[in-house]
């Protein structure tokens, strides 16, 4: 009997030898995920007047101020102010509310219009994700080392509102929740790996606990190179990475230390192999990344980088390895 794409994605998240691999490729290729997310009933941005060389500068739902100098979709903005300047705010800052019920009462409904795909309930991030922009990411860096009292008050507050999410994703019936965390640099992780389990490894094993209470699973995104922290994402219990760089960790290396144990979602690699342009070698990692990251009876979703236009190339390229992933996508005994 074939199986429906929520049913191979959740063999191939289990290792349970699904007849492929799992395909995140998008229109016209395959895809057998569909995204859904909270609809807040209130308007969430307040348009604030440029500055300077400013395009667009606005205040989102967390109370951070963004900027973009460009009208560029690819340009998303960065946090100029934080919501908590100074730490004195802390105790009358109110972190949105991100448990509301109506505000996921269209999922169900979008479930039952996809029965037969895998559904991903999209997250703002887990705990790191969300402090850094409140506090701007260079001086949240340094409050982990100077104020870490205020530093635990502040994640305490985001991960409570992080809970009651992921409780109404799993009240709504998403089989796993998603979330961007980008804790890597180029080269290593932008904290230590000792002060990571200190600090954050609980807020992961909370919050995926509460995900897995509900039967979901849990995704994470994350640019750089994470690798020291893999085992304690693992242990947390991360059932998939998501990565855009799989060269930076090395793809033999993924398969030979943690094949088997998460599962990999992952493009060919954006920043090298895809600007080449060379069909060659990007069917050749196309094939290495199943053969590395798919022959442990599951473990592998090959995705396609969703702008073309962020990362400088015309669609055609990704297509070439789409086409491959189609092509070796299927797993070997």
């Amino acid at each position: 009997m074939t199986m429906t794409s929520r049913e191979l994605i959740k063999a191939v998240l289990e290792f349970q030898n699904p007849p492929r691999i799992g395909l995140d490729l998008r229109a016209p290729f395959p895809t057998d995920l569909h995204w859904v997310g909270r609809k807040p009933n209130r308007v969430e941005e307040v348009e604030l007047a440029p500055v300077g060389g400013e395009f667009r500068r606005w205040k989102d739902n967390w109370g951070n101020i963004w900027a973009k100098v460009s009208s560029l979709d690819m340009d998303k903005g960065e946090v100029v102010e934080g919501a908590i300047t100074d730490w004195s705010q802390l105790d009358t800052y109110t972190p949105p509310s991100l448990g509301l019920a109506d505000e996921y009462a269209h999922i169900p409904v979008e479930r039952a219009a996809h029965p037969d795909k895998f559904v991903i309930g999209g997250m703002p991030g887990f705990v790191f994700n969300c402090a850094r922009y409140i506090r701007k990411l260079e001086n949240y860096l340094c409050d982990l080392v100077v104020e870490r009292e205020n530093v635990d008050r502040l994640n305490a507050l985001v991960a409570r509102e992080l809970l009651a999410m992921i409780d109404r994703y799993g009240e709504a019936g998403c089989d796993a929740v998603m979330f961007p965390e980008d804790w890597g640099t180029q080269d290593r992780v932008m904290i230590s790996p000792t002060m990571f389990r200190e600090i954050f490894k609980p807020y992961f094993v909370m919050l995926c606990g509460r995900a897995h209470s509900h039967g979901m699973k849990v995704f994470m995104h994350s640019c750089g190179k994470i690798t020291e922290i893999i085992d304690d994402l693992i242990d947390a219990g991360v059932d998939l990475l998501q990565f855009d760089q799989p060269t930076l960790h090395g793809i033999e290396t993924l398969g030979r230390r943690f094949g088997g144990r998460i599962t990999f979602w992952t493009s060919v690699d954006i920043q090298r192999t895809l600007q080449t342009k060379d069909a060659a070698l990007i069917r050749a990692e196309a094939k290495l990344l199943v053969n590395s990251l798919g022959r442990f009876g599951g473990g592998y979703i090959a995705g396609r980088y969703p702008a073309d236009e962020a990362i400088g190339l015309p669609r055609e390229t990704q297509d070439i390895a789409c086409e491959a992933f189609l092509e070796y996508g299927t797993f070997r005994a």
